[in-house]
């Protein structure tokens, strides 16, 4: 198996993709989840008919990379300090700093009240909340998992197993060994949203890319998934 790379420029993007040369007849064009563009291609292949596949796909290319963009948090720059707002479940919480004999995150009437042993510092305070947003993202991603799985049970015999993972560019993933990751961060969006993400990663359990499959599946399961995936783009920019 040999190797090549190359890139093409498509909207004023450049799209940069890898070649993998390997014994079949046809030629694959994949976009992975990390934004990555794969080519499989037949081995002996002339590499500028590759790349003369690929302009003819850019399209298609562009199409598939935006819509991985959207599953990337844009979290804005927070202080965690007193009286700023930070978000559960789609809404609004502003946070109540105090000294206390332990340390403790406490949701009550539309703020965070939190308890800060010794010093309190912003990285107190934001290790404290993560923690609050992890063990909450585990409760409600469970309970949205549980709503969601008997749309697949019929599809796939295996139920996937869940983890939690802070990631900087992913809101979700599902691995080939069918263990679904999701981002606790998550957890600050809309319900309608947490099952969204999902239920897209549930697809692939039947369809590892996008293709016309895959977004049948997704329209059969979610037929608004668009508007959620806009609600997404717009609670958590």
């Amino acid at each position: 198996m040999s190797l090549s790379s190359g890139s093409i420029v498509y909207a004023k993007e450049t799209i940069e993709f890898k070649v993998i040369y390997v014994d079949r007849k046809t030629m694959e064009i994949a976009v992975h989840p990390d934004s990555a563009v794969v080519i499989k291609a037949p081995e002996g292949s002339n590499f500028a008919e590759i790349r003369k596949r690929v302009i003819r796909r850019a399209g298609w290319i562009k199409k598939q990379l935006d819509y991985f963009r959207q599953f990337e948090p844009r979290t804005p720059g927070k202080s965690f300090a007193g009286g700023e707002t930070h978000l559960y479940l789609g809404k609004q919480y502003r946070l109540k700093i105090s000294s206390g004999n332990i340390n403790s995150v406490k949701l009550i009437r539309g703020h965070f009240y939190i308890d800060v042993k010794d010093e309190s510092t912003s990285e107190k305070v934001k290790y404290l909340l993560e923690g609050w947003y992890t063990q909450k993202a585990a409760e409600r991603f469970k309970e949205r998992f549980d709503r969601s799985w008997p749309h697949f049970e019929k599809i796939v015999s295996a139920k996937p197993r869940i983890q939690l993972r802070w990631m900087k560019k992913r809101w979700g993933s599902l691995s080939k060994t069918g263990t679904l990751t999701l981002n606790p961060d998550l957890v600050r969006a809309p319900i309608e949203c947490i099952d969204y993400v999902i239920i897209h990663e549930l697809c692939h359990l039947q369809h590892h890319d996008h293709s016309p499959g895959f977004y049948r599946l997704l329209e059969k399961v979610m037929p608004d998934w668009e508007k959620r995936k806009h609600r997404l783009e717009l609670a958590l920019s």
